[in-house]
């Protein structure tokens, strides 16, 4: 079959959110299609521009096409305790298999300066297997054009931001300013495609066969050593270990920031407008992290990560109006994320707007100092003690809480409705309160308990009298409402409330009867709640995680165990998890998301000490 025949290297269909794997390097990332298609890849940076982009439109966002002329099936797996992927092809005349993966070596990791390159190696396993490919780079998110060139055998693709090269033993064709391919391999053949980043006028440098056989070595070695650190020994062990390695791929590596999903505006609702850029670092996610990295073992990811939030601690402005701390940053630190709309992508399977950078950066939320100072608090408890400059830094914003916390904000959902008074703010305004002073106690501390105190009982009575409701008989989104909320989830998990006190277990009733679906989550119900958005969301897959924890301790674990259970039916192929789930149990939102798996870690940990 020719290679403008093959339906498979031209589809005009949209694969599945969780028909991808993710490779990466702990700089950027690339999703690659179940089909053999790189559909999404950004360069240099998490959140740089894409360079194939295809997955928020197939036409105009540019892809990496690499699989057989011939009708195939596929499948798709990890090379075992690494992030190496395996797409395999079942033709009738043959298999083969295609790996994926960004080199990375113990050395690579020491500095900043390594090339970023996707390794592509094709191996026949059985007969014969003919391939066709094509690579069509979309520079700046497909609004730069570009030159192609041949230099000594090596394509090489130039726009006015980027020049990437695509080096092979294949012999290239060209098809306008893309380039194109077929070949043929045999049982026991192999051949590599390599795609480099060019900087600083560097020539294109070929990749040997026996070169990315090394690298792909070293690699591999990478992974097991790093994966060799975790302490987890219980159920549930290779899936955990899989959110591991997802969430280290997540990691911004010269800083130690953890991005919330590699990609940006995967919708959670197909058609909807709720699409929404990732690519950063969420102050939010500080706790869970610190929390998940340092049960697992994995103290030196959960080091860095704590570096990355002092220097934002650091950097703390008391007088902006949205507080000393922003929701987000880059991650490299920066905080201008301005959000604007890309009208010539028509967004995945048609869901637009398209968006890169996120306002909700300068947006008030008081829950994330609870989370910030959380996560120092489980540092010096189960890492290492923390030093004066840091605690000088906590006392500040703990002092800012303080003033602060009776005051109305967006929440934890980031509403675009209006500001309230929301719960859950206040419970994570007393964790901030709460968890400086226990952290003051043990170390003996230079503190402020008189006013200290006086506060977080107030936060306290506050949450027991106006965020309760009595229609509900549970505690609900925010003061003066009748809205249930899944981030209440978090109140026995935070310590706010003891897991079998009746007001909570009366609140635990009424989630599972409102906002529980076949074990899944909804965070709530905009319905009874406008957020300022139009259209409905899937279920929230970090909501089901906490629901699990949360019904563990509240000693239901039989009935914990089968919601973990099922909710790890609702994987993908190799275990990754997006944002939401859909009503027919399709993945929807950005993919994979970090959220999600730092929550399956903590639940997976606390049902297994449960059980024994």
């Amino acid at each position: 079959m020719g290679y403008a025949e093959a339906a498979q290297l031209e589809s005009d269909d949209y694969l599945p959110i969780a028909d991808h794997g993710l490779i990466g390097d702990m700089r950027t990332a690339a999703l690659v299609g179940t089909d053999g298609t790189i559909d999404w890849y950004c360069c240099p940076r998490f959140d740089s521009p894409s360079v194939f982009g295809a997955i928020l439109d197939r036409e105009h966002g540019g892809r990496f096409v690499l699989c057989p002329r011939n009708p195939s099936k596929t499948k798709q797996l990890y090379f075992p305790d690494t992030n190496v992927l395996i797409t395999r092809f079942f033709t009738v005349d043959g298999v083969a298999e295609v790996e994926d993966f960004m080199p990375i070596s113990a050395e690579s990791t020491q500095t900043n300066t390594r090339r970023h390159r996707v390794i592509r190696r094709i191996l026949c396993t059985r007969g014969t297997v003919p391939f066709g490919v094509k690579v069509a780079p979309r520079f700046d998110y497909g609004r730069e054009e570009h030159d192609l060139s041949f230099q000594d055998g090596h394509a090489v693709f130039t726009s006015s931001s980027m020049t990437l090269a695509l080096s092979t033993s294949i012999d290239l064709g060209r098809d306008g300013n893309d380039v194109t391919a077929e070949f043929t391999l045999s049982e026991g053949q192999s051949t590599a495609f390599v795609l480099d980043q060019l900087t600083d006028g560097m020539p294109p440098r070929g990749c040997e066969p026996g070169e990315a056989d090394q690298q792909f070595r070293e690699t591999v070695a990478y992974w097991r050593k790093w994966l060799s650190h975790s302490r987890y020994t219980g159920r549930w062990r290779e899936t955990v270990h899989r959110s591991a390695l997802a969430l280290k791929l997540l990691t911004y590596q010269p800083t130690g920031a953890i991005v919330a999903a590699p990609t940006t505006s995967l919708p959670e609702q197909i058609g909807g407008e709720r699409n929404w850029d990732y690519r950063y670092t969420w102050v939010r996610d500080a706790a869970f992290s610190v929390y998940a990295l340092l049960r697992l073992g994995f103290t030196d990811e959960a080091r860095a990560f704590m570096d990355w939030l002092g220097n934002r601690m650091r950097e703390c402005r008391f007088g902006q109006e949205h507080g000393p701390l922003q929701v987000m940053y880059g991650i490299d630190g920066r905080t201008e994320l301005p959000e604007e709309t890309l009208d010539h992508l028509e967004g995945y399977r048609g869901s637009a707007p398209v968006r890169i950078g996120n306002g909700a950066a300068k947006q008030r939320q008081q829950d994330i100092y609870g989370e910030l100072i959380d996560s120092v608090y489980l540092y010096n408890k189960y890492g290492e003690a923390i030093g004066t400059d840091l605690w000088e830094e906590v006392t500040d914003i703990v002092d800012w809480v303080c003033d602060h916390w009776d005051e109305a904000d967006e929440g934890i959902w980031e509403t675009r409705g209006g500001r309230e008074h929301f719960t859950y703010s206040r419970l994570m305004s007393w964790v901030a309160i709460e968890r400086t002073m226990r952290v003051a106690r043990q170390r003996g501390l230079p503190s402020n308990f008189a006013v200290w105190s006086t506060q977080r009982d107030a936060i306290y009575r506050q949450i027991l009298d106006r965020g309760w409701s009595p229609k509900q008989q549970a505690f609900v989104q925010h003061y003066d409402s009748d809205v249930l909320d899944a981030s209440l989830l978090m109140m026995p998990l935070a310590k706010f409330i003891a897991p079998t006190d009746r007001r909570w277990l009366s609140t635990l009733d009424a989630i599972g009867n409102g906002l529980v679906s076949d074990s899944l989550v909804y965070r709530y119900d905009p319905n009874m709640s406008p957020d300022g958005l139009g259209g409905r969301e899937g279920t929230i897959s970090i909501c089901t995680f906490w629901y699990v924890e949360a019904l563990t301790r509240a000693g239901r674990v039989d009935e914990a165990r089968l919601i973990f259970e099922k909710m790890l039916t609702y994987t993908n192929h190799l275990g990754l998890f997006s944002e939401e789930i859909g009503p027919t149990g399709e993945q929807l939102g950005n993919f994979p998301q970090a959220f999600t798996h730092l929550a399956l870690i903590s639940a997976a940990f606390n049902l297994n000490r449960a059980l024994g």
